[in-house]
């Protein structure tokens, strides 16, 4: 007589819960098996741009699978943030986002504010860089006092250039007013910094707020004069140029971008991905190019990329509340 061998109902739980502890963990540690995405909010051949494509250069030879970027710029962040959420959340299509899509003030644009980890997942810090607050050569100030004693003897007079309304080059502007109690005018552009330090030159606008790889070129060719950094302490190789809180305590302005997933992805796959960028952006020869455009390593696990997001979204809620209270206004 056959007889048939079942598996208790206990053993079969145990041996799912075995072999799904298996699976999760070899995927995480085949992936990636072929190409990978990487969804940019940034423009192509822009100096964030030029910063993920040797984030991706160095991913690809640890991965052995092209990483490719996709840029898909505009509304702020909003067109690639959409592009994020809605992918499969298999760890093959991540998204890089700016400061600013996670900053925007709520309706600005379909998707803004990215609320984490409700709409993506924090996978790695990309890095960042101080912003520059530089005035036209033609202004005739040299330090950041005297711009703001100008200031406030011209108030609203004084114009700047942004990359669009809520961006970071319009956050550190509208921190700059408020720290220091002056008005200045704002002027959005859609051709990004070349287009503002063309007018720069043609002395229609008289400021820029920036990092430095933007303005590298502006600086050397006297074109404009920086003021101030906006970092914490006075960068090495700049060690003459005062911060920005040497003058106004407390006053620091960071671009940084982050690589995100869908909601959903395995955790196995995002700490496989984290660790990755990590190796990558340690490499000498990686290190050396993003040091070259005034960029900071920060390498941080999930965990503590959720928390620097967040904090990061406490810290500009005022600014960000005081342009919306203003284009209210201007309506």
């Amino acid at each position: 007589m056959h007889t048939s061998r079942r598996l208790p109902v206990s053993g079969f739980i145990a041996l799912v819960a075995l072999l799904t502890g298996f699976v999760a963990p070899a995927r995480a540690q085949d992936f990636p098996a072929h190409p990978v995405r990487l969804i940019s909010d940034s423009a192509a051949g822009s100096a964030i741009d030029v910063t993920v494509r040797i984030v991706a250069e160095g991913l690809s030879r640890i991965w052995g699978q092209q990483a490719v970027v996709v840029n898909q710029p505009g509304a702020g962040g909003a067109i690639a943030a959409r592009s994020v959420t809605s992918a499969a959340n298999d760890g093959y299509s991540l998204g890089v986002l700016a400061l600013s899509a996670f900053v925007a003030a709520p309706g600005s644009a379909d998707n803004l504010p990215v609320q984490v980890p409700r709409d993506v997942v924090p996978v790695a810090h990309l890095g960042g860089a101080p912003m520059f607050i530089s005035a036209g050569g033609w202004l005739g100030v040299q330090t950041l006092p005297q711009l703001i004693a100008l200031a406030k003897q011209k108030p609203g007079e004084l114009s700047y250039g942004v990359n669009g309304i809520g961006r970071l080059t319009h956050l550190t502007g509208e921190l700059l007013a408020n720290q220091a109690g002056i008005k200045l005018l704002v002027v959005p552009y859609t051709g990004g910094t070349p287009a503002i330090l063309n007018d720069i030159m043609g002395k229609r606008v008289a400021l820029i707020f920036e990092a430095y790889s933007g303005i590298a070129g502006a600086i050397e060719a006297h074109t404009i004069v920086p003021l101030a950094v906006a970092s914490a302490h006075r960068l090495p190789d700049l060690p003459d140029l005062p911060t920005a809180a040497e003058t106004l305590p407390g006053y620091e302005a960071m671009s940084w971008q982050v690589l995100v997933a869908p909601p959903g992805t395995p955790d196995a796959i995002v700490q496989k991905i984290n660790a990755d960028v990590i190796k990558a952006m340690s490499d000498p020869n990686i290190r050396k190019k993003l040091a070259d455009l005034g960029r900071e390593d920060r390498p941080l696990p999930p965990a503590q990329l959720l928390a620097f997001i967040h904090n990061e979204q406490k810290k500009w809620a005022p600014i960000v509340q005081e342009i919306a209270d203003q284009t209210t206004q201007n309506k």
